[in-house]
């Protein structure tokens, strides 16, 4: 695992130049229930892509293989652990499905995840933040085993034994201005701020200032509900940033 980083901003260079300084942490490994916990707050789906971050002697991989055959990577920059982690992956009949790098977590190549967990300090998943929201594709999963990320508020918190565990949802980019036309043949325009998943805004109405109900975003889905001054009901309707995050698809309900 890895010690703490931040007493130097500056030194984040380090975790690549100097390797034997994270090296020298002992190693923890999380126990069966744990495993089995993490999992399940991510709800492994058979076409998932799971990124182990830290992965050590890769059992979060190995697991994540065996019980829902899905596809699941390890990074790692310990070599020894590396090893360790493909005979063990070899030994459960799930080499096929696993791959384990050998390489810096800050460099690694993990957008093609759908699922990522982590056991890492606080301050490496805070500085791991920025390449999570902006590599990842909205809607991944993340789930990280005792450390949160900082202000970026967790989705949903678990307590097992005494140990919480944290879950985000990938939020989509929908800060700015959107209009379109709706099913009513009326001119929606939304001015919308976003703080990780928290979006907040105005909207309007052929022009005419309407009231956001509601705006809550979970992974790259909008929900929306527009009340206007002269309806009974708000107008409740999706954007899904999913296919294209500069023109989402809009559907009315």
């Amino acid at each position: 695992m890895f010690s703490d980083l931040m007493d130097d901003m500056d030194d984040l260079d380090g975790y690549s130049i100097e390797p034997k300084f994270f090296l020298d942490v002992p190693f923890v490994p999380t126990d069966d229930a744990l495993i089995a916990a993490m999992l399940r707050l991510v709800d492994i789906k058979k076409t998932d892509t799971l990124y182990d971050l830290g992965a050590g002697d890769g059992r979060i991989v190995i697991t994540a293989a065996q019980k829902f055959g899905i596809r699941a990577i390890g990074v790692e920059l310990d070599p020894l652990r590396v090893s360790e982690a493909m005979e063990d992956a070899a030994h459960a009949r799930v080499e096929h499905l696993v791959d384990f790098l050998e390489e810096d977590l800050f460099k690694a190549d993990f957008s093609s995840a759908s699922v990522v967990t982590m056991y890492l300090m606080d301050s490496v998943n805070v500085m791991l933040r920025p390449r999570l929201l902006n590599e990842l594709r909205p809607g991944t999963r993340i789930v990280s085993h005792a450390f949160d990320m900082g202000d970026w508020r967790a989705d949903v918190e678990e307590s097992l034994g005494g140990i919480t565990l944290y879950k985000w949802v990938i939020p989509a980019k929908v800060e700015g201005t959107w209009q379109w036309e709706g099913v009513d043949g009326c001119i929606y325009h939304l001015e919308l701020q976003q703080k990780y998943q928290d979006v907040t805004g105005e909207v309007w109405v052929d022009d005419e200032p309407a009231q956001l109900v509601e705006c809550t975003l979970n992974g790259a889905r909008l929900d929306l509900r527009v009340q206007t001054h002269d309806s009974d009901q708000p107008q409740y309707m999706v954007l899904s940033f999913e296919a294209d995050a500069k023109n989402p698809e809009l559907e009315w309900f």
